[in-house]
Formats: structure tokens, C-alpha cells, sequence
């Protein structure tokens, strides 16, 4: 060793850091790596992403080789960092402590510090790279790292850990799926990345909480003269009609009204000829998920259901437009003279029915009232009273001040919500 020169020896501890370094980044790219974006690649065909995956698969193993090359390459650096400070010191009980520090030093900015924020940084780029050199390597390698991990087994067992858990497929939940989703913003547009997360929350939607209320239904009442009949028919904005005499209490079927458009406009349409066209009712169990009806809507060929309590009775009218305008947003098209829109106002304002989904005005205003109980503002309104207030009454439910405007029928028609202060 004295027979080498001085840079050398320099030169052999700056590749040994590098070296080092090359180790230490490895680390943190194959931990940091996005596993999803590597699979994408290597269904594309990149060997490098295949071999990463391969690599990551085996974790001990890929950590053994990392660690046992870190740990050589750090030792041979400090001995060699000894070695110069002897020959730059000669025998001084300084050498020792100042080829110390300097070790320290390089170590912490050559192979630890550096590498390590690049690899994390580029960490995606950097793994398929990288494990092109750790491959050969864990090959070469492996009787040592199968002996070293024979002890590192044992001492996990020791601790009461299983090794196998290490290869186990990071499984995401649904929840965790959406927030990967909202997170990857800068990737996908606004409106398919609205889309997904509404998907994601579909399965937390039931069916009564999108339907038409039995109030809002127009039905076609065979109880009144026929002329009223035909005239709802002829001047319906609906496709389908509920069939009943009365009320919903006595429904007959569904009526597919464009099948009767020509006989309507011939003037000869009978009640035999509408009888012969309605179809059976579809019946829909409240608390069913909106996700699971949309399946069934689809397994059953069916476009419109009744939403039933346990005793049968029904709660509102449920479409499959219902289910896919909670995927997509609500439609442009809209019945004649309705204005669905709910914003605010100049005076930080809005007046809403009182027939309004509580989930569309959340959505609308961009506010959190609250969805674990009544599912319309009618409902709240009345829910929080437990009766039926009076015009002018305000009152706040969670910081969000609320003022009816108008009762009618046992119901509030419509309130004033104002802006919650941020």
C-alpha cells in the first residue's frame, strides 16, 4: 500500500463512494418506484420494468444485495480513508479522527444524501435502469444473501414476523383507488378524472338517494275521463308513464308512451289498446347501492324501477339516466320552462326548493349538509323542527344558515340557504 501513489488512492476511494452511492440510490429508486406505472411498462414490452418488478418481488433478496454491497463498499472506504490520512498525517493521533470525519463527510454527500434525493426524484426513469445491474448481481451474489437470510429469517420468526409477507401484493382499497385517482389531476382531464370519482362513490350511493320522490312522480290516473287521458299522452315531456287509478297505491304498470304517439295523433287510441301496451312493474328495495342497481338494470333489461320500503309501499320513481347522470353529471337536456341550476347570488345567497336533493345541493354550492338522514331539504327542514315551521324562520344546521320562504301542504316548497363564511 505504500507503493501507491497518493492519487490513486484518492481515486480508488472516490469510485468506492460512487460505487457506494450507485448502491444506496438503487434503494431508495426500487423502493420509490411506482409499481402501477412499472406493470403498465412492462406489458408494453420494457425487459428493464419486467425486471424490476421481478427484483421487487423477492424484497429480502433485492435488500440483502443492496444492503451487503452498501456495507462492503462503505467498509473498504473507511479503510482505505485510513490508510490515506496515515500517509497525510504519518503517525499523529490526529490522522485517525480527522480521516474520520472526512469519511463521514464524503459518505453523507457522495453515497448517501445525493443519490438518494436524484433516485427518489427520478426514481420511476432510474428503476428499470438500475435493475439491469442488481440483476446480474443478485446472481452472482445469491449463496451469500440465501446464507445471510437464513439468520435474518430466524430473527424475524423471533419477533413473531413472517418473511412471506414481505411479497405480498400491496392491495388498495376503494377508497384509497379514488384518492389516487383525485391525486393524479395533472394526468387526466377534468372531466374523465369527475367521472372516475364519481364511479368510485357510486357504491356508497343507494338508490334513495337519487330517485324522484313519490310527490314528484307524474303518473297517468285511469280514474279520470278519457279525454284527460289522452291529453296527458299527447302532451307528456316523459317516455314512460306510471299506469295507476288514484295514486301510486294502486299502480298498474309502466306505459312506454312513444308506442301510442301515432294512434294518440290518429285519434284512436282506446283503453284496450293502452291496457295491451303497459308493461309489469319493476320493484327496487330500498338501501339497495346505486353501483348494484345499475347491474341489475342491466341483467334484467330494465330502464325504470319503484323504490319499495320493507312494507311494500313506495318511496320514488328510480331511471337508469338517474344512475348515469350520477357518473357523467346531469344531462343538458331538461323538461321545458325548468331551470335545474342552483348558484349563488350577489348577496352570497341561493333559494332552493324544498323538493331538492340534499347530495345535488352539495354538489351545486359546494357545501356539506348533512346526508345521514332526511335525503331532501323538505326532509331536513322538517327532520330539525320536528314539524312544520312557519314562513321567515332561520335557523343554522352545522354553520349553514337556512331561511324558509314558503309552506305548503305540510311541506316546505322553498328556502334561502346562505354562503357559510370560509
Amino acid at each position: 500500500m505504500a507503493d501507491i501513489p497518493l492519487s490513486a488512492l484518492l481515486l480508488a476511494l472516490l469510485a468506492l463512494l460512487i460505487l457506494s452511492g450507485v448502491f444506496s440510490g438503487a434503494e431508495t429508486a426500487m423502493m420509490a418506484a411506482n409499481r402501477f406505472r412499472l406493470r403498465h411498462a412492462a406489458q408494453s414490452g420494457n425487459r428493464g420494468a419486467k425486471l424490476a418488478l421481478l427484483l421487487l418481488g423477492k424484497t429480502d433478496k433485492l435488500l440483502g444485495l443492496i444492503l451487503l454491497g452498501n456495507t462492503l463498499l462503505n467498509a473498504a472506504a473507511a479503510t482505505l480513508t485510513g490508510y490515506i490520512a496515515l500517509a497525510l498525517f504519518g503517525q499523529s493521533k490526529w490522522a485517525l479522527e480527522i480521516g474520520t470525519l472526512c469519511i463521514t463527510f464524503a459518505l453523507l454527500v457522495v453515497s448517501e444524501i445525493t443519490p438518494k434525493v436524484v433516485c427518489a426524484t427520478y426514481a420511476d426513469r432510474l428503476a428499470p435502469l438500475l435493475s439491469y445491474i442488481l440483476t446480474p448481481l443478485l446472481r452472482l451474489a445469491y449463496p451469500v444473501i440465501w446464507f445471510v437470510n437464513l439468520f435474518v429469517s430466524a430473527l424475524l420468526r423471533l419477533l413473531g414476523l413472517s418473511p412471506r409477507g414481505m411479497h405480498a401484493e400491496a392491495q388498495l382499497s376503494p377508497e384509497e383507488l379514488r384518492s389516487l385517482v383525485l391525486e393524479s389531476a395533472h394526468f387526466i382531464p377534468p372531466k374523465h378524472q369527475t367521472i372516475l370519482a364519481n364511479l368510485f362513490e357510486l357504491n356508497n350511493i343507494t338508490v334513495e338517494d337519487i330517485m324522484t320522490p313519490r310527490g314528484a312522480i307524474e303518473i297517468l290516473d285511469l280514474d279520470r275521463s278519457w279525454e284527460e287521458v289522452v291529453a296527458q299522452i299527447r302532451t307528456s315531456h316523459h317516455s314512460r308513464l306510471p299506469v295507476c287509478r288514484e295514486s301510486l297505491d294502486q299502480l298498474l304498470g309502466v306505459l312506454p308512451v312513444r308506442r301510442l304517439i301515432g294512434e294518440v295523433q290518429r285519434g284512436e287510441l282506446t283503453e284496450t289498446a293502452l291496457r295491451e301496451q303497459w308493461l309489469d312493474a319493476y320493484y327496487i328495495p330500498a338501501g339497495t347501492a346505486a353501483f348494484s342497481q345499475l347491474a341489475f338494470f342491466q341483467e334484467n333489461r330494465q330502464r325504470i324501477g319503484f323504490v319499495v320500503d320493507e312494507y311494500g309501499e313506495i318511496l320514488g320513481l328510480l331511471t337508469l339516466e338517474d344512475i348515469i347522470e350520477e357518473i357523467v353529471g346531469k344531462f343538458t337536456t331538461s323538461l321545458p320552462g325548468l331551470d335545474h341550476s342552483v348558484a349563488w347570488d350577489e348577496n352570497g345567497s341561493a333559494v332552493v326548493e324544498g323538493s331538492r336533493p340534499l347530495r345535488e345541493i352539495n354538489r351545486m354550492l359546494a357545501i356539506e349538509l348533512p346526508l345521514d338522514g332526511p335525503k331532501t331539504l323538505n326532509g331536513l327542514i322538517l327532520d330539525h323542527f320536528q314539524d312544520i315551521p312557519e314562513a321567515g324562520v332561520s335557523f343554522k344546521i352545522d354553520q349553514i344558515a337556512i331561511e324558509v320562504l314558503q309552506t305548503q301542504d305540510r311541506s316546505v316548497k322553498t328556502a334561502r340557504i346562505f354562503r357559510p363564511n370560509p
